[in-house]
């Protein structure tokens, strides 16, 4: 690729200063910014890009349409399905996080790829989810996405009705619920987000005040380009990061939300 040690040295450069501006925010908080994950959101790179990120350390990568994640895959080394309990792989295998709207007639081709979702909404989808992962003999690891904004252009649960998929996931023996998931409405001033953000992370506190989950159910996926460093703020352990990221980089496309 021409130019090939430009778009390095600018991947390098993105990275730190994603990862710092990710450190900064979480040390306002007094938190350890090593209990933050990066998800490198790879929609708009090319397979050479997301073989560099893997280089550097960046193992978690998402996607939001399943065609496309499996496609990634399949460009890059056999992915890695597991979740680890502490530390970052050493084996330089992606860990594909499924982030966006999932049908029930994809799971089937997803869950060879991926046994991360992020975007658990609904009763039907978690038996999907869990159908597919008996065939397998699988655990995968699900957050249920809560449209904590109420907006109607957006999935996800309503939170008055997450405790009910709360009780569907606990009887899928297949599944593990790791947490809850969301999405703020866009704004440039981020801001804007940070009241959603709070929600998500009270819902959790409730659920777990109330006995609905247990302690594997630990995360808040939440915060994007625009406004990942409130969402550390208000408590995120995964990130889903995509244009600030690769900005720069061949196949970027600075139009990207994510």
């Amino acid at each position: 690729m021409a130019g090939s040690t430009d778009w390095q040295q600018q991947l390098r450069d993105n990275l730190a200063r994603v990862r710092g501006t990710l450190a900064e925010a979480a040390q306002r908080r007094s938190r350890d910014p090593g209990a933050v994950r990066l998800v490198a959101v790879t929609k708009y790179v090319t397979p050479e890009v997301i073989r560099a990120v893997l280089r550097a350390g960046v193992f978690d990568l998402g996607e939001s349409h399943v065609q496309q994640l499996v496609a990634r895959a399949r460009e890059c080394d056999p992915p890695r399905l597991d979740w680890p309990a502490s530390g970052e792989s050493a084996d330089m295998r992606p860990r594909w996080h499924m982030i966006g709207h999932l049908q029930r007639n994809k799971v089937k081709a997803l869950l060879p790829y991926a046994r991360i979702v992020h975007s658990l909404e609904s009763p039907r989808l978690a038996q999907a989810v869990e159908q597919q992962a008996a065939a397998l003999d699988a655990r995968v690891d699900v957050l249920i996405e809560v449209n904590v904004a109420g907006e109607t252009s957006k999935t996800g649960i309503n939170p008055e009705a997450a405790p009910q998929l709360i009780e569907v996931v606990a009887g899928c023996p297949h599944l593990r619920l790791r947490g809850v998931m969301t999405m703020a409405p866009y704004d440039p001033n981020p801001e804007a987000a940070r009241p959603y953000f709070v929600r998500l992370r009270e819902l959790l506190e409730r659920y777990r005040a109330a006995g609905l989950v247990g302690p594997e159910c630990v995360h808040l996926s939440m915060g994007m380009s625009q406004d990942y460093a409130v969402a550390v703020e208000e408590g995120a352990t995964l990130v889903r990061v995509g244009s600030t990221l690769f900005e720069g980089l061949p196949g970027s496309d600075p139009r990207a939300s994510t």
